[in-house]
């Protein structure tokens, strides 16, 4: 199942561009194939095992966003 331009893609683009690592250096790290990794950067798709781990590596916590209400 793939996540299409989801939040959780966005903000681990974004992680991935802020953390200066080139996708070459995150494939070689994580075993992650880099069309995998071009396609998350450049279209937003992601499966929920390509986040999960992409945030371990990255440094990043997936949690339910929290309610606003009172």
């Amino acid at each position: 199942m793939f996540i299409m331009k989801s939040m959780i893609a966005k903000q681990i683009t974004k992680a991935i561009k802020k953390s200066g690592l080139s996708r070459y250096q995150i494939h070689k790290d994580t075993g992650i194939d880099q069309a995998v990794l071009s396609r998350l950067v450049n279209q937003g798709i992601c499966s929920y095992k390509l986040a999960d781990q992409l945030c371990e590596y990255l440094g990043l916590e997936l949690r339910p966003k929290q309610s606003k209400r009172k």
